[in-house]
């Protein structure tokens, strides 16, 4: 009896792991972890401490406005992130992560294995942010993105959504043409973002870090952050030119920007990742991921 009762636990188990797609953090190229190159020397001298503006103040709702433009989307050095010329049209941006302490505010709950109301929300699935998106657009009035039957993104309703992949990276390089929005090397990464030479094992409060040049602060490391698009290897290859949405379908979605235990080289700008979007509630959140939500322009 107490043999089929082990077993019957663990076949369980195994039956709400499939379910979610996967039952730990990626592995695959496609679903890997990168990991830090013995070549690269990375300063970590700066003091953790030590901020452009102080620690992010969730009372305040102001979003940067990140304006329209092209840039060269992608990074040679990766065979998913083929170079192109991508125009985006305006729209606003969070300048922090979503904390935990706003994650709560709006949610009723906070999810995250890291606690600390400064820390960014961790441990949330791409539904669980596209959730959140949809509420904070209703307690402020605006028409909600998302059709929670679908996951469908209405891209004209004024509400919050997840930024689309190539919206993320035009604002993560803000004017930027190299590797890291502040150069090639990632000698000065630790003073721009938490990654597993400087994190301490876990994720840190958000905006103690100093900002890119328009403004958004953890924009790299700390944690990945969804975007609204499905992967897919070779999209840059037929997206279109102005304000790519990504395809269609696909089985995973795509987070951007390094995360807390990964490598310096997972930081940079046109980086691609992805993870299976958990539409079910028996799929798991890790503690690598976060998000930050955007607006279309006023």
């Amino acid at each position: 009896m107490n043999r089929f009762l082990i077993n019957l636990c663990s076949f369980t188990a195994l039956f709400l792991l499939a379910a979610c797609g996967s039952g730990s953090p990626p592995e695959s190229k496609e679903l890997q972890t990168p990991t830090a190159s013995k070549k690269t020397m990375v300063d970590i001298s700066v003091d953790d401490k030590a901020t452009a503006s102080g620690t992010q103040s969730d009372s305040v709702s102001e979003m940067v406005s990140i304006p329209a433009g092209r840039f060269t989307m992608g990074d040679k050095d990766e065979i998913d992130a083929a170079i192109h010329e991508v125009d985006i049209s305006s729209f606003s941006m969070d300048p922090y992560l979503v904390t935990q302490e706003k994650y709560e505010q709006v949610m009723g709950e906070n999810p995250s294995r890291w606690k600390g109301e400064k820390n960014p929300v961790e441990q949330v699935r791409w539904s669980d942010a596209v959730r959140f998106c949809n509420k904070r657009s209703e307690l402020e009035g605006l028409q909600p993105c998302y059709n929670l039957e679908t996951w469908e993104c209405d891209f004209d309703a004024d509400g919050y959504r997840l930024p689309t992949e190539a919206e993320w990276e035009y604002a993560c390089r803000a004017g930027t043409k190299t590797a890291y929005f502040f150069g090639n090397s990632a000698s000065k990464l630790a003073g721009f973002g938490w990654f597993e030479r400087n994190a301490k094992g876990r994720p840190q409060a958000v905006g103690r870090k100093k900002p890119n040049p328009w403004g958004l602060y953890d924009i790299c490391g700390n944690v990945w952050q969804w975007c609204n698009d499905f992967y897919e290897v070779d999209y840059y290859q037929k997206s279109p030119l102005k304000d790519p949405q990504g395809p269609t379908e696909g089985k995973s979605k795509v987070v951007r920007g390094g995360a807390w235990r990964f490598s310096a080289e997972s930081c940079r700008s046109g980086y691609r990742y992805n993870e299976n979007p958990g539409y079910a509630d028996v799929c798991f959140g890790y503690d690598i991921y976060g998000f930050r939500c955007v607006r279309k322009a006023s």
